[in-house]
């Protein structure tokens, strides 16, 4: 119910009533007060005047699923959107609710982690001013057509951070969005398979948008939308972009990225053409990366002018990190 109230506060242009926020919302007056009362707890300032009702003055850098909802529009990606205060993972949270059919398309996001994960078990910093959240995907796909995914999501990430702020950001094979050298956003993706077809994707994505500082430990290679651009991003507007971009490349992946999807994915790949290393098969390979695939993989003419094809893996790029 707040989230409605708050909706129709943010669509008004002066004062409403109670009354007629009572009438438009089909509760009682004293359940409008409620609410409101709830929304002044939460940071939303709301000035109130006797025989003139409500007004919206100020909003909290909070994020809500009201607000994202807005003008949204997406046929695949935040169906439905569900914001936590806190939690240990979203990804975690999103899987807990697959064992109770949650949708595909669901969004879980939280202001805050307690046990936020990165790839390889290690743990993603998710302190204030950020956008944490997983996205539960049900693809009507065998296992084999899903490795690119993270590909696709960080595609999209990319793309929206480029449209939204301006800034230069790029992919970095496979999971990471970077701008310039530091690391704005991380993407881990689980999955539940049978033999021949996918249960669900769970896709988590961390994106450092309004933070300010970072623990000396990682602050040489971790930086934010803020830190990049010197602006404070209204965060419900940039995930709205987030969403709409993730939309539109995942549905778009799902039916087989085209010619020009892929050439616009190689273009904002910062790791092709540089030095690179990886750890396969306990021997590590080193040379250039040359492209990635069609199907999402990383190629590298390693220095004896070997070609290897690399579908996963911890990929150290030389002059990023």
């Amino acid at each position: 119910m707040k989230e409605r109230i708050l909706s129709v506060l943010k669509n008004s242009s002066g004062y409403i009533s109670g009354e007629m926020l009572s009438r438009e919302l089909g509760v009682s007056r004293t359940a409008v007060w409620k609410n409101i009362k709830i929304l002044r707890n939460e940071g939303y300032v709301i000035d109130s005047v006797t025989n003139k009702g409500y007004m919206l003055i100020s909003l909290p850098d909070k994020l809500s699923s009201a607000i994202i909802r807005e003008n949204l529009g997406t046929l695949s990606v935040g169906t439905e959107i569900i914001i936590l205060d806190s939690v240990d993972s979203t990804n975690d949270e999103l899987k807990r609710l697959t064992a109770k059919n949650a949708e595909s398309g669901l969004i879980i996001a939280a202001e805050q982690q307690t046990k936020g994960k990165g790839r390889l078990t290690r743990s993603w910093s998710s302190g204030n001013g950020g956008i944490y959240f997983s996205l539960l995907l049900r693809p009507d796909l065998p296992p084999t057509d899903i490795a690119g995914i993270t590909l696709a999501a960080g595609y999209g990430v990319c793309l929206a951070i480029r449209e939204y702020t301006g800034l230069d950001a790029k992919i970095k094979w496979p999971n990471d969005v970077i701008i310039g050298r530091k690391k704005v956003c991380g993407i881990l993706t689980e999955m539940a398979a049978q033999t021949d077809r996918v249960d669900y994707v769970v896709i988590g994505i961390g994106i450092n948008v309004n933070t300010e500082t970072f623990p000396d430990e990682i602050s040489s290679k971790a930086s934010s939308l803020f830190i990049e651009s010197g602006k404070k991003i209204d965060r419900n507007d940039f995930f709205r972009c987030v969403i709409k971009k993730l939309d539109t490349v995942i549905t778009s992946f799902m039916a087989s990225f085209s010619a020009e999807d892929m050439s616009d994915f190689r273009n904002l790949c910062a790791t092709i053409g540089r030095e690179v290393s990886v750890e396969r098969n306990n021997h590590t390979i080193s040379g250039i990366a040359e492209d990635v695939t069609d199907s999402g993989e990383l190629v590298i003419l390693d220095n004896s002018g070997n070609k290897f094809t690399i579908n996963s893996g911890e990929v150290i790029v030389q002059g990023i990190y």
